[in-house]
């Protein structure tokens, strides 16, 4: 049954990974919901948790990803918002 896992963990994360790297490589973050990918995170990361502790290694990893991934996305979403708003503040 594990192997049902791994391959459910491999394409879930991978659909993610290209959205992930894009984002990082451009930057543009402005079409990207900071409530989806915040609830996305939260969820990611719980659902490690859950693998750590009933022992499946394929939801672990994969969530672990995700949640990294997401994480980064969101402290570029939060750097551009910031930016943005340091920009509007000067005129």
């Amino acid at each position: 049954m594990e192997i049902i896992g791994t391959i459910a963990a491999m394409l879930t994360t991978g659909a993610f990974i290209p959205q992930a790297f894009k984002t990082i490589k451009t930057q543009q973050t402005e079409d990207l919901s900071l409530p989806t990918f915040s609830m996305l995170f939260l969820g990611t990361i719980l659902w490690a948790i859950y693998g750590y502790i009933n022992g499946d290694r394929p939801i672990f990893y994969a969530n672990i990803l995700t949640g990294i991934l997401a994480a980064i996305i969101i402290f570029i979403k939060i750097k551009s918002m910031v930016k943005k708003s340091k920009i509007k503040n000067s005129f």
